[in-house]
């Protein structure tokens, strides 16, 4: 799996700004078939900034119904990205 197929995007929440604001946590949604060791790997690369833990999460799709059809989105995957003691934030996230 590619470094860039690895994280989808970042998660920007209010629970997630509550996370960021220590300076130290970020959330991404990844690929479902994703890794710890693999999310680690492509945010050290792809961001540039050492990572002391990556706890990850699935999230399961909701049922919606559209009158009498039902169907279900589908689940993802995300990633609590804690850096290391003394590393910045990367720019992109820091004003969001």
């Amino acid at each position: 799996m590619k470094l860039t197929d690895v994280i989808r995007r970042p998660l920007i929440t209010e629970k997630t700004s509550i996370l960021r604001e220590d300076g130290r946590t970020i959330v991404f949604q990844v690929a479902s078939e994703a890794n710890k060791i693999q999310i680690k790997r492509a945010i050290e690369q792809l961001l540039g900034a050492k990572v002391a833990s990556v706890r990850t999460a699935m999230a399961h799709g909701k049922v919606k119904r559209q009158g009498r059809f039902e169907g279900r989105r589908p689940d993802w995957k995300k990633a609590y990205v804690k850096l290391r003691e003394g590393q910045k934030m990367p720019e992109f996230l820091e004003g969001a």
